[in-house]
């Protein structure tokens, strides 16, 4: 077995050099963290929390790997983590919050330095770069999204092209024929993030299946954005009636928007969204929409950690069924 002696003596520094520059506990000068980390890799060092704890005890901690990364709405990672946090404190467990955007070096250094029990990692790509870490640690994991490739991995999420489908099931069968998706921030579909993407897929879908015109557009934050997103809308399918809204801190400035522009919401214009209920409910109109469970999905990612911890088999993928709340936002398509 590969000691942290070894370690250091391949590096070059001291056995305490080597755990400060996996920990992180002290600052260690980016090329000697190299050689300790190209020294951990060559070696195949892998130290185990549980061995260096009081009768083999784990760390009783749970990292959450949540990049702040540009167009990421952060109020919304914070309901995932605070649920996340109170379920893992449900099973005695800490939680280890990575926010920063450095993808794989993270999450390795959790593994290196023994920093973590297991990982939960959110901002799924369909594409992730992580990826292949995971499968390659023993540290267990599960991801909050499902990639385009989820084997040997366990993922949870709410199953977003069924949201996507079944707000345009809803509109149309209030007799909506043209109809648009105000989406997440650019940025968040170059990163090919899973969720955002999927709900495009579901949105289209079922579109083209009702044989309803429909348009897809990105969107930005803030009242510019809305306004300018509405006078598009309007600009380019003059005879749209139903809008879904996957971009929470749109809801009120696009409903404003909209009224400035003439239109009324429900009677000249029907609004649905995908967000958490509570966001839906509190708008100045309260919205008819799909609610996003960041609760349960955060419970069910530390149970399912919890089973794997436990040696208990755990499902590959498990999709959360999408439940669609009736508000004041929507109504029957008017006469024309």
């Amino acid at each position: 077995m590969v000691k942290i002696t070894d370690v250091a003596r391949r590096a070059g520094v001291s056995p305490s050099t080597v755990s400060y520059a996996l920990s992180g506990k002290r600052p260690i000068s980016d090329a000697t963290r190299r050689r300790v980390q190209d020294a951990v890799r060559e070696l195949g060092y892998r130290p185990h929390a549980g061995a260096r704890s009081p009768a083999g005890r784990r760390s009783k901690v749970l990292a959450l790997a949540v990049p702040l990364r540009s167009g990421v709405h952060v109020p919304v990672v914070t309901r995932f983590a605070v649920s996340v946090a109170t379920a893992a404190r449900a099973h005695d467990h800490d939680v280890l919050l990575l926010t920063q955007g450095e993808g794989e070096e993270g999450i390795r250094r959790v593994a290196d330095a023994g920093l973590a029990d297991a990982v939960v990692v959110m901002d799924v790509q369909l594409q992730d770069p992580r990826l292949p870490l995971l499968r390659s640690l023993s540290l267990p994991s599960v991801l909050i999204g499902v990639p385009a490739e989820p084997d040997g991995l366990t993922c949870v999420d709410l199953d977003f092209r069924a949201a996507g489908e079944l707000c345009v099931d809803h509109l149309a069968g209030l007799g909506h024929r043209v109809v648009a998706l105000v989406g997440s921030p650019p940025e968040v579909y170059v990163r090919r993030t899973a969720f955002a993407r999927r709900l495009v897929q579901g949105f289209t879908s079922a579109a083209d299946r009702h044989r309803i015109a429909s348009t897809v557009h990105p969107c930005g934050t803030g009242r510019d954005a809305a306004r300018a997103v509405a006078e598009r809308l309007l600009r380019e399918q003059p005879a749209l009636t139903g809008v879904v809204v996957h971009n929470e801190p749109l809801l009120d400035p696009l409903i404003d928007a909209f009224e400035r522009l003439g239109l009324r919401v429900p009677g000249d214009l029907s609004l649905t969204a995908v967000c958490p209920a509570p966001v839906a409910a509190s708008a100045r109109i309260p919205v008819t929409s799909v609610a996003v469970p960041s609760a349960e999905l955060g419970t069910r990612a530390v149970h399912l950690l919890v089973q794997k911890l436990s040696g208990t088999p755990v499902p590959q993928r498990t999709l959360l069924p999408p439940r669609l709340t009736e508000r004041a936002s929507t109504a029957a398509r008017a006469a024309a």
